[in-house]
């Protein structure tokens, strides 16, 4: 190891979940006017649906703190779970996309929910039609729900999550390296993490700052766009 490197500590980085950290934007201000609406649905559920990193765990967290709600992934459902979810009157079932799951489970649930009134947020990065569970039931009671999907991110909202992510790690960086990136980078919130994570990580371990030659190589490795990195 050469005295310009260091090794880059694997701390756990824990990006802020509160409701003014939430970055609004035209693809997410449906699904946040939603969230902030509640208990008012007018409906016992609701399913959030679009890409990875479009910022539905983050809106889980905004509703877990304002309505109380239990939280669990589709996977981690069972029946001997169900009972004890709906104690407070709400309930959070994320990532219905990843397979399998307990199908009767989550119909337990969904039924035992109207029965006591209570609420039901759930995620997925596809649709419900698109889901094609097995239980013909669970289809329609998922179909049944307020479906609020969240779209692709527009330049304003990229631009406010980048620098975000970077505040989120306590990295300083130039608005013209963030014009730069926005410019080169895949248009997905998914993508900006990503791309954050790494350049966070390289800075670290060659002792360097984030500019547009680090930026431009990140681009090419992480999503094999070749590129100039430029004069800095």
């Amino acid at each position: 190891m050469t005295p310009a490197q260091q090794l880059p500590l694997s701390l756990p980085h824990r990006p802020q979940m509160t409701r003014a950290d939430f970055l609004i934007g035209a693809a997410n201000a449906e699904a946040l006017g939603l969230i902030d609406s509640w208990p008012d649905w007018g409906v016992m559920s609701v399913m959030l649906s679009g890409p990875a990193g479009s910022g539905k765990t983050h809106l889980v967290e905004i509703w877990r703190a304002r309505s109380n709600a239990s939280v669990v992934t589709a996977a981690d459902l069972d029946d001997s779970r169900v009972d004890r979810l709906i104690e407070r009157g709400a309930v959070a079932v994320e990532d219905l996309h990843v397979r399998p799951f307990a199908e009767a489970a989550l119909f337990h649930l969904l039924n035992l929910a109207s029965e006591r009134k209570a609420s039901i947020l759930l995620t997925s990065r596809i649709a419900a039609p698109a889901l094609g569970v097995d239980l013909p039931d669970l289809a329609s009671r998922l179909r049944a729900a307020r479906a609020v999907e969240l779209g692709a991110a527009d330049d304003a909202l990229l631009s406010a999550v980048l620098v975000k992510l970077f505040a989120d790690r306590q990295l300083a960086v130039d608005a013209g390296v963030i014009d730069f990136v926005l410019q080169r980078m895949e248009r997905s919130l998914e993508a900006a993490n990503l791309l954050v994570e790494y350049l966070d990580r390289e800075a670290l371990a060659g002792g360097v700052p984030i500019n547009r030659r680090l930026v431009a190589r990140a681009l090419t490795e992480l999503f094999s766009t070749p590129l100039d990195g430029g004069a800095e």
